[in-house]
């Protein structure tokens, strides 16, 4: 993988906004590869094709791509909000491509994947209605909050200046890819929970120590009355898919 930007593709370009979407994007067609097959090249979508910007030729995976010249750290602006949560709740989500490079090198510095099937509702913050100025005024748009995606699903590429092999990419992808089996509609709350267990940051736990995110969660899913018994519930189905290891009566490990 060069992690050299092609520069050169911004002439003729006078926003900065276009010069950086033109060069990212020539970048990730020539050097990313597909997560969830063997392919080793990503093509490009139609112009004009909504949220997605590149697809594997062989499975069919999509991806969007969003760069920035600094940090990517708590959120990312997207597309519609509407639009956002109707394709979490129907499974149209693309793989989320996160790309951070650093000017005036033009160079990768970091690069991390999100799984198509790893956003929860929870993520998904709404933004303030468009000004009356704007083109679309009214229009609320999101942003996509990343503290509320697990730890385990926001996969490095590259990490402050290093490319991860792609076979440790793609087991980090397989190790996550059982969420993937969750019926859309239902995938948040588990997705919640897990996130919940990678940030207690050790590798055993017990049910009280979920229990200590009650209130969190019952604000994340205020139509639900019975957040003990759902937490108990979820903690069930990341066993069910090898997510979880269930070691002892409320005792949990994670896997590895």
């Amino acid at each position: 993988m060069n992690l050299s930007l092609p520069v050169e593709l911004a002439k003729g370009y006078k926003s900065p906004s276009q010069q950086a979407r033109v060069i990212t994007q020539a970048w990730a067609r020539e050097n990313l590869f597909c997560v969830n097959c063997s392919s080793l090249q990503l093509s490009p979508m139609p112009e004009g094709t909504e949220a997605n910007d590149l697809s594997c030729s062989e499975c069919a995976s999509l991806y969007e791509l969003k760069s920035k010249s600094s940090p990517i750290l708590k959120k990312v602006a997207d597309a519609g909000y509407a639009a956002m949560m109707r394709a979490i709740r129907t499974n149209h989500t693309p793989n989320l491509l996160l790309l951070h490079y650093e000017k005036p090198q033009w160079v990768v510095k970091n690069l991390v994947l999100i799984p198509h099937f790893a956003f929860p509702e929870s993520a998904v913050e709404k933004r303030n209605p468009l000004r009356e100025s704007a083109q679309r005024h009214g229009h609320i748009l999101c942003n996509i909050v990343l503290k509320n995606i697990p730890s385990e699903a926001k996969i490095s590429l590259v990490a402050n200046g290093v490319v991860v092999p792609p076979n440790r990419i793609r087991e980090q992808f397989k190790r996550i890819e059982p969420l993937k089996k969750f019926r859309a509609k239902k995938r948040s709350w588990t997705i919640d929970v897990l996130r919940v267990v990678q940030s207690l940051d050790r590798q055993q736990f017990t049910n009280d120590d979920v229990y200590a995110f009650e209130h969190e969660l019952q604000e994340l899913h205020p139509d639900n009355r019975h957040i003990r018994d759902k937490i108990r519930q979820q903690l069930q189905k990341l066993r069910d898919r090898n997510l979880l290891l269930h070691i002892g009566r409320n005792r949990w490990q994670l896997p590895g």
